[in-house]
């Protein structure tokens, strides 16, 4: 089978424990785009997070953001923009208040929070963007009046996400997406917003059918991603219902699986 079209997530899939592309990843890449294969990226992290990343891999598709929900080139031009209902989406931030938990609201591709903590210092660790500190996220958003691209909650024990995340599926289910991107963190975005959605218009952007993409996740927002492409490839260091999604597993993000399987499977 000829493949045309590669879909990369970021974070514990193509980038090591220290969120940097390797060499052998990066040359891979580079030798699967001389080929002819067309290269793009598909995350949970924000427009601004993921473009160092694309300009040092050169690519020039549209990326995949958000989960899905902004499809944006590099050179600016948006292709498709899903962001949350406003209403659903300062209902949230008051039950999360009310809650105590820590909320991140993405707006314009800016990411606002209430206070500096240990919970904004821990994502910077991931992803070293600006926060805006706007105090109360319910009346920043109230005020605003625009509606947000993301909700992340972070829960660094662990504790509550499974329960707010049934809260909010009982609630919004049909008309959000609501998961676990990473185990600490759980994401909120508009039901179209997901990552095998917005493989599917990138895919009849570009003339090229699913039996001829190929796609590479670790984590739950992966799922749709790996069941819609001809060929899900699932990393060793992914849940075992993750894998059970893929069709094939490749080496760990830490071993440079992304590399090898491209090196054994899709070069000629």
């Amino acid at each position: 089978m000829k493949y045309k079209l590669l879909a990369l997530d970021l974070d514990e899939t193509l980038l090591n424990a220290e969120h940097k592309i390797s060499p052998r990843n990066a040359a891979a890449l580079r030798r699967a785009v001389e080929q002819g294969i067309l290269v793009t990226i598909a995350t949970g992290r924000m427009f601004s997070s993921t473009l160092p990343y694309a300009r040092e891999l050169q690519i020039d598709l549209p990326l995949i953001t958000y989960h899905g929900a902004l499809i944006k080139k590099a050179g600016g031009e948006v292709f498709r923009h899903s962001p949350l209902p406003f209403e659903k989406a300062l209902e949230i931030l008051q039950i999360g208040t009310e809650e105590g938990l820590h909320l991140q609201v993405y707006v314009d591709d800016r990411l606002y929070a209430q206070e500096e903590n240990d919970y904004t210092r821990y994502y910077q660790t991931i992803a070293p963007v600006s926060l805006g500190m706007v105090g109360n996220l319910p009346a920043f958003l109230a005020a605003e009046q625009r509606e947000p691209t993301k909700l992340t909650i972070i829960d660094l024990e662990k504790r509550r996400l499974r329960r707010i995340q049934q809260q909010l599926q009982e609630k919004y289910g049909e008309d959000l997406f609501v998961l676990q991107s990473r185990p600490n963190f759980l994401e909120i975005t508009a039901a179209e917003a997901t990552k095998g959605q917005a493989l599917r218009f990138l895919g009849e952007k570009e003339g090229i059918a699913p039996r001829e993409m190929v796609a590479f996740g670790d984590s739950y927002n992966d799922v749709d991603m790996l069941k819609f492409a001809g060929l899900g490839v699932a990393v060793a260091n992914a849940p075992q219902d993750v894998q059970a999604a893929a069709d094939a597993i490749a080496g760990s993000n830490t071993e440079d699986g992304v590399a090898r399987f491209i090196e054994e499977h899709l070069l000629g």
